[in-house]
């Protein structure tokens, strides 16, 4: 008998940390408006997930650009979390510039759409 009731409280732990999961909306901007061949700022804001089990990668054709910096980890009241990791970059034409999540063990790439 300890042993079901082992089992149920396990299996409702495993219920209630599943139900807390929540994947996150996910943001990629520049600083200034997108001019090919003017520097800027690649920005991608990662918001409003939960746990805190996260990585952002900021790629330009399947490279990670350099000299990147995140905010610190933050969070609202209800345990959601958000996160901002930016770069310097140069757009330029016919490169293809992406923010990649990795939340637990989904992976999202998130393209930024130059307007131009």
């Amino acid at each position: 008998m300890k042993h079901i009731l082992c089992l149920a409280a396990l299996a409702a732990l495993c219920l209630s940390v599943q139900s807390k999961l929540t994947p996150p909306k996910v943001q990629v901007y520049t600083r200034d408006p997108g001019e090919f061949g003017k520097d800027n700022t690649l920005i991608c804001h990662v918001s409003d997930f939960h746990p805190p089990d996260i990585t952002i990668q900021l790629v330009k054709d399947g490279q990670e650009l350099p000299n990147t910096k995140q905010t610190d980890l933050a969070f609202k009241q209800d345990w959601h979390f958000h996160l901002t990791k930016s770069a310097p970059f140069t757009p330029m034409e016919g490169h293809k510039y992406i923010c990649r999540v990795t939340h637990g063990t989904v992976q999202k790439d998130y393209a930024w759409e130059s307007n131009m």
